[in-house]
C-alpha cells in the first residue's frame, strides 16, 4: 500500500471520530474506539539491538558494537531479523488480545545521535562519532526494520532529533547551542539521510532545547527542516515525558495545556508521556484547533494502515509464527555480528591462543562471567547466555585447565559487604600465578554508563566523569600485569576507556563492547583463532588527559572533538583495528563518485575493512583532518589480491561554511585509502601507511 492510499483511508476513518476520540489517539497508549472497531494500540516499543522489553528475543551486540562491523549490509540483515521477531511477537500477542506496552510494531530505533563526547552515557546506543558512518548504518537499520513489502514490516524511528548527546543529568532543562556549521556538518546529516533516502516512518524529538527551542516543539527542527526542507511524510513522536519539560524544566510555558499546544502546533503528533491528556482542555481554551488534532491523528493512522494492522486489513507478515523467535538461524546471525564487532587493539603475537600449548588459562575480572555486561541496555530477554568465561571453558574442554577469579567488584572496593577492601585481589594473584596465560576481562555495564535513571533503566546509569576504569579495576589491572604473566586484556564497554596501562604492558588487548547474550562464544572464537578479528573503532579512544583540552561537556562545539577535529594523539584512532592477517592497500585510483582500491593479504585468511578518506586541501571551511567518505568490508584469503570498488559519499567534495550552507569544495582534494585512518597514530600501530591520490 502506498502512502497516499494509506492516508486516504486514515482520513476517511478519522472523519468518523469525534474530536475527543481524535485527541485520545495522540497518546502513546492509544485507547480503543469500540464503536468504530478500532483496537487499542500502544506505540512504545524498542529494538535497539533486538526486540526489547517484551520477553524473549534474539540478543545482538549493542549498537556501538554493530557499528564496529562497518558492515551496513549485515546490519540490514540484523534489522530484518529483528522485524521478523517483532512481527512474530505482535502476531502472538494480538491474537490473545494483549496490546500492552512493548507489544506493537512501532520501534523507537535507531538512535543516530552523534557520539561527540566520550563521557556521554548513552553513546553506546549510537553508531559512533562519524556522521557518514552513522547515516550508512542508520539507513541500513531502517530499511531492514521497514522492509520493502506490500505493507511495512515494522516502523522505524530516527531519534533523538537532533542536537542531543548529554549531559544526561540536565537533559530536561538543558539548552544545546550549536553553530549553523556544526548543525549542517555534524548533527543533522544522519537524520536527513534517514528521512530522504531511507524513508524512515517516524522521528523522535529530544528532551533538551536546541538553540533556545525545545526539540519536541522546535519551529526550526520540526517545521522548517524536517517537514519543510526534507519533506518528511511520517509522524513525529516526543521523547518520553519531554513535553512535560516545556513547563517543568525549560520554563517555556506555564501550563500543561500550553505545552501540549506548542508541541502540536510545531508538528509533534504523538506524545510519549501524559501531557496530551490535556489536549481537550487546550482545545476548549482555544489553544489548539480541531484541524491540528485531525492532521496529527491522520498521520498516525496512516502509519497503522501502512503496517497493515487496521481492522479488515491483511499483511504478508501475518503468517510469521512464534517459532522464529530466538531460533537457531537468528542466533547464528547474532554470533556472526558479535565476531565482526570485536576490535583487536593490540597483539604482540600472543593471539591467537593455541589450545594445545596455552596451558592453564586464568580468567579474571568482574566482567568475565557477567551476563549484564553482555547485553548493554534496551534489551530483550535472552533464552541463552554465554559469558567470556563460559566461552573459554568450552574452547578448552578436554585440552587444559581454566581457573577463575572475580578479582574485584565492578566499581565497589569490595565484593562482600563485611569484608575488607580488595577482598578478591589476593585470589586473582593466586589464579594468575597458577596460570600460563591470563585473560583479564574488565569494563563497564549499564549501571555505569547509560541513560539518566528512569523506570526502564538500571538505577544510577548516566555519564562518565572521566575515561578511566573504576579504581578497583585499575588496581586489579596493575597488580596482574606486574606479575609478568602472558596477559590478554578484554574490555567490555560501550565507549572510549583509557587503556594506556594495558597498551603498554599487556600482550594483547581486545575490545568486545557489549557483544550480545552469547557474545562470550564469539570472544573465545577470536581468542583461539577460529576466526580472525575484523572490527574497527567507530569512536576515538582518547587518553584521559584529552578531557583537559576538549570543550566542556555542555559545549556542543566540535573543536577538538572526534577524529575530524582532534589535533592531539589518540590512544586508538577512529577506524583502527587489527586482524590476524597481513592486509595492505597497494593501489588507489578515484574520481568523485568511486574509488578503486587494490588490496593484498600476506597473512592468514581474514576479513578487513577498507576505508577511504577525503581531505579538502584548500578550503578554509574543511574539517581539520581527512574525513571518512567510503568503506567496504572485504574477505581476503592468504596471499590474495583483489580490487574493490567503493562508492564515495555524495557530499564528500563539499564543505559547510560558517552560515551553515553546504557549498562546493576548493576543487583540490586528496583521497586516502587504508585499513584505518590516514593519521600518524594509525601508521604507528599498524606499520602501514595510507595510499593516496589526488582528485581535482
Amino acid at each position: 500500500m502506498n502512502r497516499q492510499i494509506a492516508r486516504e483511508k486514515a482520513a476517511a476513518l478519522v472523519a468518523q471520530m469525534t474530536v475527543e476520540e481524535r485527541a485520545s489517539q495522540l497518546r502513546y497508549d492509544s485507547p480503543a474506539v469500540d464503536r468504530l472497531g478500532i483496537p487499542a494500540y500502544n506505540w512504545w516499543n524498542e529494538a535497539l539491538h533486538g526486540v526489547a522489553r517484551a520477553g524473549t528475543a534474539t540478543s545482538f551486540p549493542q549498537a556501538i558494537g554493530m557499528a564496529a562491523t562497518f558492515d551496513d549490509g549485515l546490519l540490514q540483515k540484523v534489522a530484518d531479523t529483528v522485524a521478523t521477531e517483532g512481527r512474530a511477537k505482535y502476531n502472538a500477542a494480538s491474537r490473545h488480545g494483549d496490546r500492552d506496552i512493548y507489544k506493537g510494531l512501532t520501534f523507537w530505533s535507531p538512535n543516530i545521535n552523534i557520539f561527540r563526547d566520550p563521557r556521554w552515557g548513552r553513546g553506546h546506543e549510537t553508531y559512533g562519532e562519524d556522521p557518514y558512518l552513522t547515516a550508512q548504518m542508520g539507513k541500513a537499520y531502517v530499511r531492514g526494520l521497514q522492509g520493502s513489502g506490500e505493507t511495512m514490516k515494522t516502523a522505524a524511528c530516527a531519534k533523538h532529533f537532533a542536537v542531543h548527546s548529554g549531559p544526561e543529568a540536565i537533559r530536561h532543562h538543558f539548552d544545546a547551542k550549536a553553530t549553523a556549521k556544526d548543525m549542517e556538518e555534524t548533527y543533522l546529516p544522519a537524520f536527513e539521510a534517514l528521512v530522504t533516502e531511507a524513508n524512515v516512518e517516524a522521528v523522535m524529538g529530544a528532551y533538551n532545547r536546541t538553540n533556545g527551542e525545545a526539540c519536541c516543539g522546535s519551529k526550526f527542527l520540526l517545521q522548517d527542516t524536517l517537514r519543510g526542507k526534507w519533506d518528511f511524510q511520517g509522524h513525529v513522536v516526543s521523547d518520553c515525558w519531554a513535553i512535560r519539560d516545556f513547563f517543568e524544566g525549560h520554563g517555556l510555558v506555564d501550563t500543561p495545556e500550553e505545552a501540549a499546544a506548542l508541541a502540536l502546533e510545531r508538528g509533534c503528533d504523538l506524545n510519549c508521556g501524559n501531557t496530551y491528556i490535556h489536549l481537550m482542555s487546550a482545545y476548549r481554551q482555544r489553544l489548539v484547533t480541531e484541524e491540528q488534532i485531525t492532521e496529527a491523528v491522520t498521520r498516525l493512522f496512516t502509519t497503522r494502515y501502512l503496517l497493515g494492522i487496521m481492522p479488515g486489513q491483511h499483511s504478508e507478515f501475518d503468517a510469521i509464527g512464534y517459532e522464529v523467535v530466538s531460533c537457531k538461524d537468528h542466533k547464528s546471525l547474532a554470533d556472526e555480528v558479535s565476531r565482526r564487532a570485536c576490535v583487536l587493539l593490540k597483539n604482540d603475537g600472543v593471539l591467537p591462543l593455541n589450545t594445545g600449548t596455552v596451558g592453564t588459562v586464568g580468567v579474571i575480572g568482574p566482567n568475565a562471567n557477567s551476563r549484564r555486561a553482555l547485553i548493554g541496555n534496551y534489551y530483550g530477554t535472552p533464552d541463552e547466555y554465554v559469558t567470556v568465561l563460559e566461552g573459554i571453558r568450552a574452547a578448552m574442554e578436554g585440552k587444559g585447565r581454566v581457573l577463575y577469579s572475580l578479582g574485584c567488584a565492578l566499581k565497589r572496593d569490595r565484593d562482600e559487604n563485611l569484608a575488607q577492601a580488595e577482598d578478591r585481589l589476593q585470589e586473582a594473584v593466586t589464579v594468575a600465578q597458577h596460570s600460563d596465560t591470563v585473560v583479564l576481562v574488565l569494563g563497564l555495564d549499564e549501571s555505569l554508563e547509560g541513560e539518566e535513571p528512569d523506570e526502564g533503566n538500571a538505577e544510577g546509569s548516566g555519564d562518565k566523569l572521566d575515561l578511566l576504569l573504576p579504581a578497583p579495576q585499575r588496581k586489579l589491572l596493575d597488580t596482574v600485569l606486574a606479575l609478568g604473566k602472558k596477559t590478554v586484556v578484554i574490555l567490555m564497554a560501550g565507549s572510549a576507556i583509557d587503556l594506556t596501562a594495558a597498551q603498554e604492558n599487556a600482550d594483547a588487548v581486545l575490545q568486545a563492547w557489549y557483544p550480545g547474550a552469547r557474545g562470550g562464544k564469539a570472544v573465545a572464537e577470536i581468542l583461539f583463532g577460529q576466526v580472525s578479528p575484523s572490527g574497527k573503532l567507530p569512536v576515538t579512544f582518547y587518553h584521559n588527559e584529552a578531557l583537559d583540552t576538549m570543550p566542556a561537556f555542555t559545549d556542543y562545539a566540535m573543536t577538538e572533538r572526534t577524529y575530524r577535529y582532534y589535533t592531539g594523539t589518540p590512544l586508538y584512532p577512529f577506524g583502527y583495528g587489527l586482524t590476524y592477517g597481513d592486509t595492505s592497500v597497494v593501489r588507489l585510483t578515484a574520481d568523485k563518485a568511486t574509488a578503486k582500491v587494490t588490496v593484498r593479504n600476506g597473512g592468514r585468511d581474514t576479513e578487513d575493512v577498507v576505508q577511504v578518506y577525503c581531505k579538502d586541501e584548500d578550503s578554509p571551511f574543511a574539517p581539520t583532518n581527512p574525513v571518512l567518505c567510503g568503506f567496504a568490508r572485504v574477505s581476503l584469503a592468504q596471499g590474495e589480491e583483489k580490487t574493490v570498488e567503493i562508492s564515495l559519499h555524495d557530499k564528500a567534495f563539499t564543505v559547510v561554511n560558517d552560515l551553515g550552507d553546504r557549498i562546493p569544495g576548493s576543487g583540490s582534494w586528496t583521497l586516502y585509502a587504508s585499513f584505518g585512518q590516514p593519521d600518524q597514530r594509525t601508521e604507528e600501530l599498524t606499520g602501514r601507511k595510507a595510499v593516496k591520490c589526488q582528485v581535482t
